[in-house]
């Protein structure tokens, strides 16, 4: 795989208007929790991505049904992936789908669900 082609993206809801220390936190955690979830399904892909500067992009949605349509669309294509929900103790209620991660990954394959998303 070439190394300048693999990559993660983060997927955030902007209608939750989340102040920044908690936007932050919230897309810490899809970086990590789609990390631990592609390492378990390519440990060479998620090790080449470590070694090579962890590229990665943070992209916005309008709301959560169009964030939740693209973790269907990742999941059906079996990309690994991994929708976070708030714990509600801070700023939204508990269970509030916050963001995604999707990879590391093929950057091509990431690009063809997410190429019309604007960067937060």
């Amino acid at each position: 795989m070439d190394k300048e082609n693999i990559k993660q993206a983060i997927i955030v809801r902007k209608d939750l208007s989340l102040g920044t220390g908690k936007l932050a936190a919230q897309v810490a955690h899809a970086s990590l929790m789609s990390y631990f979830q592609a390492e378990k399904a390519d440990k060479d892909v998620a090790r080449e991505w470590l070694d090579t500067g962890e590229k990665k992009i943070v992209l916005k949605v309008d709301d959560e049904k169009s964030l939740r349509k693209l973790y269907e669309a990742f999941k059906y294509k079996g990309f690994p992936c991994a929708l976070v929900m708030d714990a509600g103790l801070t700023q939204i209620p508990p269970g509030t789908v916050t963001a995604l991660g999707v990879g590391p990954w093929k950057a091509k394959e990431i690009d063809f669900f997410t190429s019309a998303l604007k960067l937060l």
